[in-house]
């Protein structure tokens, strides 16, 4: 009876791992890759290459403690990818301006949207794929995630100017009726804690443009869906306005006609003064060329 019991478990044994293969599903160790460095700074990663990757290994180097990512809204992101078979880089964003993707698969990509489904902001996570995940070789890739809104503590306005208020999380404007301050205007809402921009930065902000006059909307990333980032130089008026504000601020900027700005070419708002509310989510200095 011993004998037969011992070979029907053996037989079931054989038949489980028949099914297994059968479902593509193998069990490995995960891989050794060890991610080390602080918060907004790239990080150093330490493994022993070539690495052998059979199936993407997901890991949570330090949880975020901000907003939960939300299915189909912005994601902003950090990244280092290096190629595992050497450890060479192939790209990264920290020395240049962070990523902004939506949070679906169609613009991830299966594998980096597994990865960061669930997060939090202000996480940083760890991704190490096998070859054909979007590269012909394995990948390890370091993602930190950042803030797409404002994040600091709130700021009493003047009470001469227009009211911000938020609408689904998008900000609004409530026009005072008052006639228009003739010089510039910078006016803190939320003051975060982040790095301060310089002069010859380049900036990623979301940020809304609307008239003073009537408080209508005209541009808004808000809307459009994801933030950008530009040199903060192309823009005269908010190269002077937001100079020295630390990155996490929401601040107003109320922009005379004087001003040389692109939007007040348009026809409707020709020689009116116009106000930006501006979250600033991430600065640095332009990307050197390459000689």
């Amino acid at each position: 009876m011993r004998v037969l019991a011992g070979a029907r478990r053996a037989v079931v044994l054989v038949v489980l791992g028949l099914l297994l293969a059968a479902c593509g599903t193998v069990v490995t160790d995960a891989p050794k890759v060890t991610v080390t460095g602080s918060a907004g700074q790239a990080p150093t990663v330490t493994y022993l290459t070539p690495l052998s990757v059979d199936a993407t290994h997901r890991e949570v180097v330090w949880p975020g403690t901000g907003a939960e990512l939300v299915e189909g809204a912005p994601v902003l992101i950090d990244f280092w990818l290096e190629n595992a078979t050497d450890a060479s880089l192939v790209k990264e964003s920290y020395s240049t301006s962070p990523t902004p993707r939506m949070l679906t698969v169609e613009d991830l990509g299966t594998d980096l949207y597994e990865t960061l489904k669930g997060q939090q902001v202000g996480a940083r996570l760890l991704q190490v794929a096998p070859g054909g995940s979007g590269a012909d070789y394995p990948t390890v890739t370091v993602l930190d995630v950042l803030p797409t809104r404002a994040e600091g503590e709130p700021v009493t306005p003047d009470a001469s100017l227009p009211v911000v208020e938020e609408a689904d999380g998008v900000p609004t404007l409530t026009a005072t009726g008052t006639p228009p301050p003739d010089d510039l205007v910078v006016q803190p809402l939320v003051r975060g804690t982040g790095p301060q921009v310089n002069a010859g930065d380049v900036i990623t902000v979301q940020y809304g443009g609307f008239a003073w006059d009537d408080g209508a909307l005209f541009d808004s990333t808000w809307q459009r869906g994801l933030p950008v980032s530009f040199l903060l130089s192309d823009v005269p008026p908010w190269a002077e306005g937001l100079v020295d504000q630390p990155t996490g601020s929401r601040v107003m900027l109320v922009v005379p006609p004087s001003y040389p700005l692109g939007v007040t070419d348009a026809e409707e708002l020709a020689g009116k003064t116009v106000v930006f509310v501006i979250d600033i989510l991430a600065t640095g200095a332009p990307a050197q060329a390459t000689p």
